[in-house]
């Protein structure tokens, strides 16, 4: 498999393009823009007054607990739903009205939403006709996200790994400004996990902004410039990843010591939260790792290790959700 960005095809049109078939990708300020969607199903607000927008070259985040209203947002985005109240834009229209929405916005929202019985290629290229796209795209696209092989296979033999590329070469058909992507790397081997993280940052340098949903914290951390948290239903940030951390993250001093009991009441005495763990190791909270250094010294206390932990995408998304879980039965709405 070649690496993302190595194509340098062109257009039906003859442009060159970055990421395949399509022109140079303009900038996208203000391509899409979320304006105070709200959505309810039942006696249910699975979405309430969510506002956000999409920056040209970032990748978002978007994130939050089941049930929080992540898909059900990225649906009314595109029109598959039907808000009760407030819009999506996309370039001013909503998608429902753009001549060429393809073009507009490229989104993976449902890899299972492929007619079984077509091949991968045949897929494309249906896609590609409705948009007047050239056949060739189709196996450009195919080839750049490794399933040239598979390229005649029917779709009900794919895994769900390939089901996921397919669906990645369907959303760029269009040579999109903008990538809706809705659990992407679900089903991906750890191989498949790194290329999507890699191609997602390749998407992003060429200008384009991209909203990716996920749960894989770690890869978040690694991948996403911002982050758009969701929690019942709203927003409960929309920050960059390190100051979204900063705010919501405690660093921690784990150390390792021959007296644990010893060291834990000492520091409980200087009011210091402490958790001791099997094997003699205590997790510190309020002190630095200097400041147990000393304590532990001054005391005759020998210490085996003694180290700021740092603080996590993850221990700031728990600590930021973890009053706004809904926890849901049933099919109810994401």
């Amino acid at each position: 498999m070649k690496p993302p960005g190595w194509y340098r095809g062109t257009t039906a049109e003859g442009h060159r393009g970055r990421m395949g078939a399509g022109p140079a990708v303009r900038s996208v300020a203000d391509v899409i823009e979320v304006q105070e969607l709200t959505k309810r199903y039942g006696v249910v607000a699975a979405v309430q007054d969510v506002s956000f927008r999409l920056e040209p070259g970032v990748v978002h985040g978007f994130i939050g607990p089941n049930g929080a209203g992540k898909s059900t947002t990225m649906r009314m985005m595109v029109g598959l739903d039907r808000p009760a109240s407030g819009r999506c834009l996309i370039d001013g229209r909503p998608y429902r009205e753009l001549d060429a929405p393809m073009r507009k916005l490229g989104a993976l929202l449902d890899v299972q939403a492929i007619h079984p019985g077509r091949s991968g290629r045949n897929h494309l290229r249906i896609l590609a006709r409705t948009h007047g796209i050239a056949a060739r795209r189709a196996d450009e696209l195919l080839e750049m996200v490794g399933l040239a092989d598979a390229a005649d296979r029917r779709v009900r033999g794919y895994s769900l790994g390939m089901r996921q590329r397919l669906g990645l070469a369907a959303a760029l058909l269009g040579d999109p400004a903008a990538l809706l992507l809705d659990e992407p790397a679900n089903g991906m081997d750890p191989d498949g996990i790194i290329w999507i993280r890699s191609l997602l940052r390749s998407l992003a340098r060429e200008g384009r902004a991209i909203l990716v949903s996920s749960h894989l914290m770690g890869e978040l951390a690694q991948t996403a410039d911002r982050l758009i948290v969701l929690g019942r239903g709203r927003v409960l940030a929309d920050a960059p990843v390190v100051e979204l951390i900063s705010r919501n993250a405690t660093r921690t001093v784990r150390t390792r010591t021959d007296r644990p009991g010893t060291l834990e009441k000492l520091l409980r005495e200087h009011d210091a939260a402490v958790a001791l763990h099997p094997g003699g190791t205590l997790e510190v909270i309020g002190m630095t790792a200097d400041d147990v250094a000393v304590l532990a010294h001054r005391n005759g206390i020998l210490l085996y290790e003694n180290v700021t932990v740092p603080a996590s995408l993850e221990d700031a998304y728990l600590a930021l959700t973890q009053n706004h879980a809904r926890h849901l039965a049933g099919g109810s709405p994401q």
